[in-house]
Formats: C-alpha cells, sequence, structure tokens
C-alpha cells in the first residue's frame, strides 16, 4: 500500500515537473517572440529614420543644374487632370500612377511632406488620414465658424434695417416642435481612403530654368503634389494631401518598371517608363501659378473659370516667347 502511494506521488511530482517545463518553454518561446518584434519594430523606426534623412539630403530635382549656371528661373504650378485623353496612359486601369505612389508610401520606398515647400515630412498614416473624405451632418463647418458665420451680429433687425422687436425669453421647445435649436455640426469619417482611381488630380511644381551652359529653356521639376478632387471634399474645393520629391519618385518609378508604366495605345512593344514620361513630357497640363510677390494663384489674380484659363494660356506664351526673344536672327 505505502509502495503504490510513493509510486503515485512520485508520478505526479513527474507531471507537475513536466508541466512547469513546458511553462517555461513556453514562456521563453513568448519572449523571444517579443524580443523578435521589439528588434524588428527597431529596425523598421530606423529604415524610415534614415529614408527621411535620405530624402532631405536629397536635391528635390532628378537632375539638379548647378546655380552658376542658372541664367533665369521662374518657378510654376501646373494642373494635370489625369482624367484627359492625354493623360490617360500613366491612369490605365490597375497601374494608375496615384497607386503607384500609395504603395511606394505603405511600403516605406516614398516619403511624403507636408506641402510643395518639401520642408516637412510627414507619416504615412498622416497622408492615408488626409486622403479620407470627410462628411458634415448638417449645420456650419469648422472653417464657415471660423469665418464668423455662426457670429451673432451687432443689432438685429428684420432684414430691411428696421430694428427687430424684442425677443421675450421663452423655455427651451420641446423636442419636435418649431422653434427647436438645430443640432450642431458633426463630422463623421468613414474610415476608408480615396482609391486610386479617385485620385485623378496632380499638380506638378517646377522651375523653369534657361542653362546658360547648355542655351536651352529647362522645365525642372521639384514636387508632384496629391490632390483630393472638390468632389470628395465636404468644403467644396480641392485639397492638397501629400507632396513628394520628384528625385524620390524618379527613382521609385525606375525601381518598379512593371507598374510604373506609361502605357502606349499604339504599341504594347513600346510602353514606357513614367520617369521618361515626365522627361519627355508626355502629359497635358495648364498653368495655376506663377511665382509672384503676392503668392497668389492666377484665378485669384484674374478670376476663376475662362479668365483664369486664359490667363494660364497667357503664361505658357509668355514663358514660350522669353526662350524666343534671347535669340537674334
Amino acid at each position: 500500500m505505502a509502495q503504490k502511494r510513493t509510486t503515485k506521488k512520485s508520478t505526479t511530482s513527474a507531471q507537475r515537473a513536466q508541466q512547469n517545463a513546458a511553462a517555461a518553454a513556453a514562456a521563453e518561446k513568448a519572449r523571444q517572440e517579443d524580443l523578435a518584434r521589439q528588434q524588428e519594430m527597431q529596425k523598421q523606426a530606423e529604415m524610415m529614420q534614415a529614408r527621411m534623412d535620405s530624402s532631405l539630403a536629397a536635391p528635390a530635382s532628378a537632375r539638379p543644374i548647378p546655380p552658376s549656371d542658372v541664367m533665369f528661373k521662374k518657378t510654376v504650378w501646373r494642373a494635370v487632370d489625369l482624367r484627359e485623353k492625354q493623360n490617360n496612359p500613366m491612369f490605365s486601369n490597375g497601374k494608375q500612377i496615384t497607386k503607384l505612389i500609395m504603395e511606394a508610401v505603405k511600403r516605406g520606398e516614398l516619403q511624403a511632406y507636408r506641402s510643395d515647400t518639401l520642408n516637412t515630412p510627414i507619416a504615412a498614416q498622416e497622408m492615408f488620414t488626409n486622403m479620407t473624405p470627410t462628411e458634415t451632418s448638417g449645420g456650419l463647418t469648422e472653417a464657415e465658424k471660423a469665418a464668423g458665420f455662426d457670429a451673432p451680429t451687432a443689432a438685429e433687425d428684420d432684414g430691411w434695417g428696421t430694428p427687430a422687436p424684442a425677443k421675450k425669453k421663452t423655455t427651451t421647445p420641446a423636442k419636435g416642435k418649431a422653434g427647436a435649436t438645430p443640432a450642431p455640426a458633426v463630422a463623421v469619417t468613414t474610415g476608408n481612403e480615396l482609391l486610386p482611381n479617385e485620385l485623378y488630380k496632380l499638380e506638378i511644381k517646377e522651375d523653369v530654368i534657361f542653362d546658360k551652359k547648355r542655351s536651352r529653356l529647362y522645365h525642372d521639376i521639384q514636387a508632384i503634389t496629391l490632390v483630393m478632387p472638390a468632389k470628395y471634399n465636404s468644403l467644396g474645393f480641392e485639397k492638397p494631401i501629400a507632396s513628394f520629391k520628384y528625385s524620390d519618385l524618379a527613382r521609385v518609378f525606375r525601381a518598379h518598371p512593371d507598374e510604373a508604366l506609361w502605357f502606349n495605345a499604339q504599341n504594347d512593344a513600346q510602353h514606357k517608363n513614367l520617369a521618361d514620361a515626365f522627361d519627355l513630357w508626355l502629359f497635358s497640363s495648364y498653368i495655376t501659378k506663377v511665382s509672384n510677390v503676392n503668392d497668389a494663384r492666377l484665378e485669384e489674380q484674374y478670376g476663376a473659370g475662362k479668365k483664369g484659363l486664359l490667363a494660364a494660356q497667357q503664361a505658357m506664351e509668355e514663358l514660350i516667347e522669353f526662350e524666343y526673344s534671347l535669340w537674334s536672327y
């Protein structure tokens, strides 16, 4: 009887020791996995910091011109509508330039900036937050409130200049009765960023430079900005999402030739890389702004609509005429 009790006790002790060893092995495995996860996160953070430092140190231009060779320079902003027929080759189905940019940012290959000044880098999360349309459920928006639309007037009147009669203080009406106070505006975020085929607006910032060494005018692209179309913005105007150095974009275009495709509809054997397409100016655009003392866009200087388009055409012709005027025959 004592032998059975001793055998049972030893068996229980062996099982407990086995369970303790298994628990210790599981804890060690979890510790190793947590350590590997931390090391991976540290590695990614170091890579992101190195990419940011490299992008900040790199010039914005893919082919910078020495300042000593610059005889004339004018900064120009151009709008590109990817829905136009001439721009469709860089907006082909499944290979949109906007899709390539979004995926490069997600992979950590491309650094985004807050504006085309290219001074303030931003994280990928901020870029995709800017890419998410926001809708209002009624009332005034924050921009309208900031403009003072909800501020009470100094002296209320009936709309014809006659002072309105004094209002008696009344209790808050019950829900559903006339005169109830409307609910304030509430911003509702969908949580889904725009799809690549919905981002069909780009803005190009370029320096128009006359190189005195090579005696020709260059369109030196500095930055490309993703723009949210007005129909997806609750405020009703186009909103910049993020800007990118063109030198970084050209590097990404070269590194992914199968995705960075300018589709040649006439010859499938002659598709081009997007970097070559920008170098060859295989896209349609119109000028929206030329550097000026007030930093104003053409539509602010000359008016929107037809006047703005005529001003853009005039600005383009003036640049061409300037180049022609440099020569005498």
